[in-house]
């Protein structure tokens, strides 16, 4: 009779070495995830300042003034809705920044509210 051991599972230190391996491979991948996020933030941001800008300028082609707010875009049917600043979560953070002429409008330009630095190392607000 010989003494077969059965083999029921994984030792303990087979399961830390898996555990290691695992929270090896974590920690390359976390800081690539998060610096992803940062730069989609950043490249949608730019891209509905774009817009907001090509709006304005095309309401002012038209109307030959600027709108008095955001909303009025919207409600002329120049967007379907304001876009959100990807960086505050909101779409009420928006900077106006009024024509040189005051009778010529209100919403000359807009600027992101955000706060902090991009990774480029300018703020946002300056956008």
């Amino acid at each position: 009779m010989t003494m077969a051991r059965k083999e029921r599972g994984f030792t303990l230190v087979e399961l830390l070495v898996v555990l290691a391996i695992i929270a090896t491979l974590l920690s390359l991948a976390a800081p690539r995830y998060t610096g992803s996020v940062d730069k989609a933030k950043e490249s949608v941001l730019r891209e509905n300042l774009f817009t907001l800008r090509s709006t304005l300028d095309k309401f002012y082609g038209d109307k030959g003034t600027y709108p008095s707010t955001l909303d009025d875009l919207v409600k002329q049917r120049y967007l379907r809705k304001i876009p959100i600043d990807p960086i505050t979560d909101s779409d009420t953070t928006w900077v106006i920044v009024a024509p040189p002429a005051p009778q010529k409008g209100a919403v000359f330009d807009v600027k992101s509210g955000a706060t902090g630095t991009a990774r480029d190392g300018t703020a946002y607000k300056d956008w």
